[in-house]
């Protein structure tokens, strides 16, 4: 049965005479409460809200006092009242509500200023199921919801940082909010508890093991308005979700200009694909282009790889993004420094480093603190016409998986672990991805292709090109070569023997598998199959 709608007039301007105050963050509540007392408005609280406010002088009515209930079951009983929701949803203009307030002795509440125990926070902090649970907020979210829906007689503040904004309004209007603010903060309350059931939602599904729940829910905060997206025409926005992952969302911009909707995308393929590689093992740069590497090197130092991944693609690098694997040292800075960089992210940045970039003024450098966990599991969305894509994150590792050499020749052990490298690079790269690489740095990549044999004449032909600026050889020559999927057909394969790769690793899988270990075997290649797809689109 359909609800009649309300038809009394929504009034501009009403009074904060009466407020209830029930947070869980505390910050700025002292000021926002001696402001409101100020102004002779009647302040009602909760539990430790109400202790905190009492300890300052202040006059509070504890809510127990207007229910006439004790708080119970460890507080998780206390606002789940007529006394209190009825002074939230009550429709001041409709005279039978007034006449229900007037008959039950409830008063109206004004203000409600409520924020929520910290679900997502006591996840993140590795707590066990019935912490986690205990930290779900049942009260906050219902007050909430029934102040944010009479928002025509109700102002609801659920963010610190909207208090000032209240008191000003209030000092202007004497003491009075306005219909536009309280329809404003409304559509805020409603969308934090609905980010906050998204969350709770998410956690049960995780910990139920459901892969594919009925209903999926996402939700995010704003971090920054983007000046546009993709395209000039393309409204943009930056949202930080509640994963805790190091990268584009938790770093911090030390210097450079505003960073943009493609800067953002480009960065966080940049960084992903760098983590790979185990900063213990070796420095590792990953120069990306659009969302695809043009240059990925290992080196003994930063400076070693990254010299040896800018020369893969020389002319791409330009206005690329540099993501690092180790802390940016001040030989690294003046390397990269020396062409037009939009991006430099990395875990941290030593202090002379810091100088020289700063010589660039536009150029933006993002610190992490740490590195995202490349097998860490993880959630993608895609949305489609009418709907979203979601699917885990590619956290498989080449180290974890059973290599099975299929060829007559074995790889040795310095194309073994070539073959490794260009396959974690492959990872990454757009499909059909081809990735040349020799002694840890591509030396050829071949991306976003229909064809898989163009992607391998397209990676050899860069390699040329490279060759070529440098005035020396051809560094597929004596390469080895990786593939996200399988060859389908032997030319492929072929191509990559024409570029003059020796070794050459794939999922494996397809119906001609034969026929492309027959072509490796003919031509004297080692060839490896992981078992394992890396398509990325």
């Amino acid at each position: 049965m359909a609800i009649a709608a309300n038809t009394y007039p929504a009034p501009d301007r009403l009074p904060i005479r009466r407020a209830l105050l029930s947070v869980f963050d505390k910050t700025g509540i002292e000021e926002l409460a001696r402001f409101l007392a100020g102004q002779g408005v009647e302040l009602l609280s909760t539990g430790g809200t109400a202790r905190a406010l009492t300890a300052l002088g202040l006059t509070v009515k504890d809510v127990s006092e207007i229910t006439g209930f004790p708080e119970i079951m460890d507080g998780r009983v206390k606002t789940l009242h007529p006394s209190v929701h009825g002074g939230l949803l009550g429709i001041r203009a409709d005279p039978t509500h007034a006449e229900a307030m007037q008959a039950h002795g409830i008063g109206g509440i004004d203000l409600l200023v409520v924020n929520l125990y910290p679900f997502e926070e006591t996840v993140a902090s590795g707590a066990d199921a019935a912490a986690i649970v205990e930290n779900i907020d049942i009260g906050g979210p219902a007050m909430i919801r029934a102040g944010a829906k009479n928002h025509p007689y109700v102002t609801v503040m659920t963010d610190p940082a909207d208090y000032a904004a209240l008191m000003d309004t209030m000092v202007a209007g004497g003491g009075q909010t306005d219909l536009e603010l309280r329809r404003k903060l409304a559509g805020k309350a409603f969308a934090l508890t609905a980010g906050y059931d998204a969350a709770v939602s998410n956690w049960f599904a995780a910990a139920g093991q459901d892969t594919a729940p009925k209903r999926r829910s996402f939700a995010g905060t704003l971090a920054s308005t983007l000046r546009y997206g993709e395209n000039p025409h393309q409204h943009a926005s930056f949202y930080h979700t509640s994963e805790i992952r190091a990268g584009v969302a938790t770093a911090r911009q030390v210097q450079g200009k505003e960073l943009s909707y493609n800067n953002l995308n480009d960065t966080d393929a940049a960084f992903e694909l760098v983590a790979e590689f185990d900063p213990a093992r070796a420095a590792a740069v990953a120069i990306i282009k659009h969302a695809n590497p043009c240059g990925v090197a290992e080196g003994e130092t930063l400076l070693d790889a990254y010299r040896r991944a800018y020369a893969c693609d020389t002319v791409s690098a330009f206005g690329g993004i540099v993501a690092l694997n180790r802390r940016l040292d001040a030989a690294t800075a003046g390397e990269i420094t020396k062409i037009f960089t939009e991006v430099i992210i990395a875990p941290g940045a030593d202090d002379e480093a810091m100088q020289i970039i700063a010589a660039k003024k536009n150029l933006r450098l993002l610190l992490t603190e740490g590195l995202p966990d490349p097998r860490m599991p993880g959630l993608m969305v895609k949305s489609v016409a009418g709907g979203l894509l979601v699917q885990s994150r590619d956290n498989g590792n080449v180290d974890d998986v059973t290599l099975k050499v299929v060829t007559q020749r074995q790889p040795t052990a310095e194309e073994m672990a070539d073959l490794k490298f260009a396959f974690r690079v492959a990872k990454h790269v757009k499909s059909n991805a081809i990735v040349y690489a020799k002694d840890l740095a591509t030396v050829g990549i071949g991306a976003g292709q229909m064809s898989r044999v163009d992607s391998a004449r397209i990676a050899a032909r860069k390699a040329e090109d490279a060759a070529e600026a440098a005035g020396g050889p051809v560094l597929t020559r004596g390469s080895v070569v990786a593939s996200d999927a399988f060859f389908p057909f032997a030319d492929g394969l072929l191509s990559a023997v024409a570029a003059g790769a020796t070794a050459v690793i794939q999922p494996g899988g397809s119906m001609r598998d034969e026929d492309v270990i027959k072509a490796a075997d003919e031509n004297g290649l080692a060839m490896v199959f992981t078992g394992m797809r890396h398509f990325r689109h």
